[in-house]
């Protein structure tokens, strides 16, 4: 188990009036035990109780053989699991209940137990991986270390008349030679017009063409965490629309991040970029949210979006990605991640982020 993670955890129980959560989502399993077990339709359940009788309900199918600190309890397909559950519960207690835990299962709990206080107990395993700790911090490093070499290879192969297929599939094996474990999320190669599709996730044979603008958003999985960043290029020439574009899209994104430090609410980082890109005649174009939190999934709760008023915390982890998508002419995104620190942020990102045309 994930000791100072546990507590954590334990303490916000306390703080919202829960005895006990339960933990089925297999992120958040492995957040707090270091094990990834996928399930799929069984029963998973990992107990987690105000009073540190804690419980890992797992399926025979599924052996754990290591110790990892709690007690295991191994279920039969046939068991009644979520009475099995309910053994090493307080069953007359509070419980904080997995956002994604299938409704099957829940439904039954509440046929078990049916005057209990049920509540979603997910936010509080969400606030607590909104801030990373240490060893979640140099894993990110190391993730998006991986990712920039494979921009930079991303790049170079660019100029060799390949389709967005091509060099999807290309980037795939340069991740398997960095030891990488896959994708962080679906590969974005997008030429052209197909680049004003703010999420063209479907790399097709299209070929480029002089002027064509170049997006690629891609991240890869190092040891559980996950890495994202988007560069845009040019191929052989740019317009003067298209570099304006860039080059708002560009400033958009460095006045957000030079007001990211602790107390800052997120949605003034969106209004930083938006207001400036809206200022230069583009803002119809924004059509996302700035940004995004990031860590063992490349989506996690939490965003920076004029409707998030919570403020950076130090190690929060999240990416700053104004984009501006004139259909059937240009798309340009620019992402970086950033960890907000004591003073300010640290940029994961080393890769230029200056307009760069490929020959």
């Amino acid at each position: 188990m994930k000791d100072s993670r546990v507590q954590n955890i334990t303490n916000k129980m306390k703080e919202e009036g829960y005895d006990q959560l339960l933990i089925s989502d297999p992120t958040a399993i492995f957040y707090l035990t270091g094990l990834w077990i996928h399930p799929g339709e069984r029963l998973l359940v990992l107990v987690i109780r105000a009073d540190g009788k804690n419980t890992l309900v797992v399926n025979k199918l599924f052996p754990i053989t290591e110790d990892i600190g709690i007690e295991k309890v191994f279920i039969d397909d046939i068991d009644d699991g979520v009475k099995k559950v309910l053994d090493y519960c307080d069953a007359n207690g509070s419980f904080g209940i997995d956002k994604n835990w299938p409704s099957h299962f829940l439904l039954h709990l509440m046929e078990l137990v049916p005057n209990v206080k049920l509540g979603n107990g997910s936010e509080i395993i969400d606030d607590a991986r909104a801030i990373k700790d240490d060893e979640e911090k140099d894993l990110m490093r190391k993730a998006q270390a991986d990712n920039e070499l494979a921009t930079d290879f991303v790049k170079h192969e660019l100029s060799k008349d390949l389709t967005e297929v091509e060099v999807t599939e290309r980037l795939g094996e340069k991740y398997k030679e960095l030891g990488d474990s896959g994708y962080s999320f679906d590969p974005i190669i997008a030429y052209g017009a197909n680049g004003a599709d703010p999420h063209h996730q479907e790399p097709d044979d299209s070929r480029l063409k002089p002027g064509d603008s170049i997006v690629v958003d891609i991240g890869c999985v190092r040891d559980s965490y996950c890495s994202d960043m988007t560069r845009t290029f040019f191929y052989k020439e740019v317009s003067d629309k298209s570099r304006d574009v860039y080059e708002t899209v560009l400033e958009g994104k460095r006045r957000a991040m030079a007001l990211i430090k602790p107390g800052v609410e997120l949605a003034t980082l969106d209004a930083a970029a938006r207001d400036y890109i809206t200022e230069k005649g583009y803002g119809e174009y924004f059509t996302h949210r700035l940004g995004h939190f990031i860590g063992i999934e490349d989506h996690e709760t939490g965003d920076v979006s004029t409707a998030n008023h919570n403020v950076c915390e130090v190690g929060n982890i999240f990416s700053i990605e104004p984009g501006v998508y004139i259909p059937g002419e240009v798309g340009v995104r620019i992402e970086d991640l950033v960890i907000v620190t004591e003073d300010g942020y640290e940029n994961l990102n080393k890769y230029p982020d200056d307009l760069e045309i490929i020959q």
